[in-house]
């Protein structure tokens, strides 16, 4: 492991991509190597510093993530689910630590994702906050001590511009109850209510999305029974706090053997 190591970041106009580069830029223990953008885009061959509206920074965009991996000790990804497969192929190439924040992953993205991490470290995670994994930890114990009789339902709220429902937390959430339930996720799953839809059945998850304005991101799982309703929740406001969980999961991986790791593991947080 480097003193610092380089880290680049894929996606860098959106959003998340320019507060990860304002988070690396502010670390004291990470360094930008290289920012990737998709062919064509405007920003390709700009400085990023440019082109995001202030000063060089000495960094040039570009659309050839190969030869940036090829320098880089990580790779921070948040965003498609094609690009992150992608990526994810190219960072086991480099073998540099591949941290994915990408939601609306396939199942068979998510094959080949653990593909990839037969070679190289990677860190995916529906969310990267300790709030949120303390949420999932929480949320797998009070299924495991509650029996169906407790209808579980997952809520999450999120900008309008979203373009993923579940979100990739509330999926995350959904599958720890499930676990602490014993079952899978799939077979229990229920997504879609319109209409006479019948009494809810016995040990389902529900699911519930909104969409709206400027959220964030806002998540409760809800425990209801008869008499009774345990809630938990977790709310962030502010995107920077997803940032600093991938720099510190970027950190986390420079020392680990290959193989597919999330933010529990980050964390050190117990999974029982």
């Amino acid at each position: 492991m480097t003193d610092q190591p380089g880290v680049v970041i894929t996606g860098v106009s959106g959003r998340m991509g320019q507060m990860l580069v304002q988070q690396v830029q502010a670390s004291a223990h990470l360094k930008l190597v290289g920012a990737i953008e998709r062919e064509g885009h405007a920003w390709v061959g700009q400085d990023l510093g440019t082109a995001m509206g202030g000063a060089a920074i000495g960094v040039t965009v570009s659309d050839d993530p190969l030869e940036a991996f090829a320098r880089a000790q990580a790779v921070i990804d948040f965003t498609a689910p094609a690009a992150t497969v992608a990526f994810a192929e190219l960072a086991a190439q480099a073998r540099a630590v591949h941290v994915i924040g990408t939601t609306g992953l396939s199942d068979d993205d998510l094959t080949k994702i653990k593909a990839a991490a037969r070679h190289a470290v990677i860190v995916r995670a529906g969310n990267m906050s300790l709030g949120v994994n303390l949420l999932t930890v929480l949320t797998r114990q009070v299924a495991a001590a509650l029996d169906a009789d407790y209808d579980i339902e997952v809520v999450e709220a999120h900008h309008n511009r979203k373009v993923d429902s579940p979100s990739g937390t509330a999926l995350m959430l959904g599958e720890a109850a499930a676990e602490g339930r014993g079952v899978h996720l799939a077979e229990v799953s229920d997504r879609g209510r319109d209409g006479i839809t019948g009494a809810r059945k016995r040990g389902d998850i529900g699911f519930t999305a909104i969409r709206g304005g400027d959220i964030i991101g806002e998540h409760d799982v809800i425990f209801a029974g008869q008499g009774e309703r345990i809630v938990l929740r977790h709310i962030a406001s502010d995107r920077a706090l997803f940032a600093r969980g991938a720099l510190k999961a970027a950190l986390w991986g420079q020392d680990k053997g290959p193989g597919e790791y999330d933010m529990i593991d980050v964390l050190g947080l117990k999974r029982d």
